[in-house]
């Protein structure tokens, strides 16, 4: 794991890049931020009253002095944020509206990073998921081609790394969704040093069985294969078949996964979330993510539960998308 994250520091730690975390009030938040801005990794924005946000620094015993903090009630160039969202939004909402909605931080802090105020975004300590992607779906947007965003886990285990997706976000995705996901998670492979062989998962492999559980994996893979030629992927496989040669070398021997795939595409949420938990709880592998993947810019959210390590190995993260980006 201490490998995983050394490498992502070395990738990062000359770009200086901005990351904001509108919940400046915190506690585990100002921690974090604190520790990433004193080592230089990278640069924090809080959203805040600044005076709120110092005196809580104060009490929990941090140092916040080198970071940046911005208070949506009191910010220089809210207007032209403003006029920006409008424009954004394309008539859904009116500058009344507007002024209202970016009051909000989480709205505040997605806007800083689409005025390239910030480079990427980090929340979710105390809102809900749906609180943080909503307004990056509204205002950063998914890449072009990409229709959803999705969620993926990179699995460590001393020096095994294996990239988890869709464990997040898409509760059943369809064949175009697959897709996507299985693209976007071989990009997300490599910001993390994995070259991607990417594994389309089912309980079928290779028309074992037939079903439009398998049909809907099988039309995944020619979609897959349509958006990235040169990507290294097939399907469907159980998961046996895209892990272990000798049952790959049974089940699918003209596969190009020869048993050694490091991507793994789950067929909906259910699997995908089962399947990662399983992973980290009897395989001893450590989850790292959920990381946020398709938008045009890095937004990624944490849990509730989370601890100031949680929030700085995520900052660390986002900057790394930030930087491949």
């Amino acid at each position: 794991m201490s490998n995983l994250f050394e490498q992502l520091t070395e990738k990062i730690s000359s770009e200086n890049k901005k990351i904001v975390f509108p919940e400046g009030l915190d506690e585990r938040i100002l921690t974090a931020a604190s520790k990433l801005s004193a080592e230089g990794i990278v640069s924090p924005i809080l959203i805040g009253n600044k005076e709120q946000v110092e005196q809580k620094a104060k009490e929990v015993g941090v140092d916040v002095s080198r970071c940046e903090i911005l208070d949506p009630t009191n910010y220089g160039e809210f207007d032209a944020m403003v006029q920006a969202f409008v424009e954004r939004r394309k008539g859904k909402a009116t500058e009344e509206k507007a002024r209202e909605i970016l009051l909000d931080e989480n709205y505040f802090g997605t806007m800083l990073v689409y005025l390239n105020k910030a480079d990427g975004l980090v929340s979710g300590a105390a809102h809900s998921t749906a609180d943080t992607v909503r307004p990056a779906l509204q205002i950063i947007k998914t890449k072009e081609g990409i229709k959803k965003t999705s969620g993926v886990f990179i699995m460590v285990r001393e020096e095994e790394k294996y990239v988890f997706a869709d464990c997040a976000i898409n509760i059943s995705p369809d064949s175009t969704d697959l897709a996507e996901i299985a693209v976007e998670s071989a990009v997300t492979a490599g910001l993390f040093g994995v070259d991607p062989r990417v594994a389309m998962l089912s309980f079928s492999t290779k028309g074992s069985a037939k079903s439009p559980e398998t049909e809907k994996v099988e039309e995944a893979l020619k979609i897959a294969k349509e958006k990235n030629p040169s990507l290294v992927i097939d399907g469907e496989f159980q998961f046996d078949a895209a892990i272990v040669p000798s049952v790959a070398q049974k089940k699918a021997p003209d596969s190009v996964i020869k048993g050694d795939a490091n991507v793994f595409v789950f067929p909906s949420l259910e699997a995908g979330n089962i399947g990662y938990k399983i992973a980290q709880r009897l395989g001893n592998f450590e989850a790292v993510g959920p990381i946020l993947q398709g938008l045009n810019k890095p937004v990624n959210d944490l849990s509730r539960g989370c601890d100031a390590q949680d929030v700085y190995n995520l900052a660390i993260i986002t900057a790394a998308q930030a930087v491949g980006e």
